[in-house]
């Protein structure tokens, strides 16, 4: 089965959460409530990203679960140079003529240089890239669901903001799934 057939996703009937979990499973929970004359909209969300995931559940669990299984699977070119069973990536990067002389003087080459760089970039911004993230995978989501509901602008604003307080305040009114899924996917930002 496909990375992408595993992703953590949830669904909702209208304001009401259908189904957490591994997205082959949350489809299937969606085609059970469509076939069953759900109100919806029927809508189902990634939770790393918030953003809102495009279903063909159309014909039979099978079908669906076939779709969903290749729905990872790109197009198999030609075999090329390097390590692609490493996940190598060969990309271009363009640097001044200063900095691939720098590069060149490091121990392990340019590559292992740049990977090293990046790395500690990466957890150096760790938590506040985590935080950035959050923000805009609950905005995706607040948008999508309650984007017509009171408090949406301000909550918002609480959210990038980083106030929790304020954010709990504005989303207070809303259905009990909404506003526990969006505090889930905002909390990261507004600790």
């Amino acid at each position: 089965m496909s990375d992408a057939a595993l992703r953590p996703t949830t669904a909702f009937d209208g304001a009401r959460q259908l189904a957490a979990g591994p997205l082959i499973d949350v489809a299937m929970a969606l085609q059970a409530a469509a076939a069953a004359g759900a109100e919806g909209p029927l809508l189902a969300f990634d939770d790393a990203t918030g953003a809102v995931i495009d279903l063909d559940l159309r014909g039979s669990r099978a079908d669906v679960a076939a779709r969903l299984g290749g729905a990872a699977v790109e197009a198999v070119g030609p075999r090329g140079r390097g390590r692609p069973s490493l996940g190598v990536v060969a990309r271009e990067v363009t640097l001044l003529p200063r900095h691939w002389d720098w590069l060149a003087a490091q121990p392990g080459g340019a590559s292992a240089t740049l990977r090293r760089l990046v790395d500690d970039a990466r957890r150096a911004g760790g938590a506040k890239e985590r935080a950035r993230l959050s923000q805009e995978a609950a905005y995706r989501f607040m948008a999508a669901m309650a984007g017509d509901r009171p408090g949406f602008e301000e909550a918002t604003r609480a959210l990038f903001a980083g106030d929790s307080a304020r954010f709990d305040r504005h989303v207070a009114a809303w259905p009990d799934d909404l506003r526990a899924y969006a505090t889930k996917l905002a909390t990261p930002a507004l600790t």
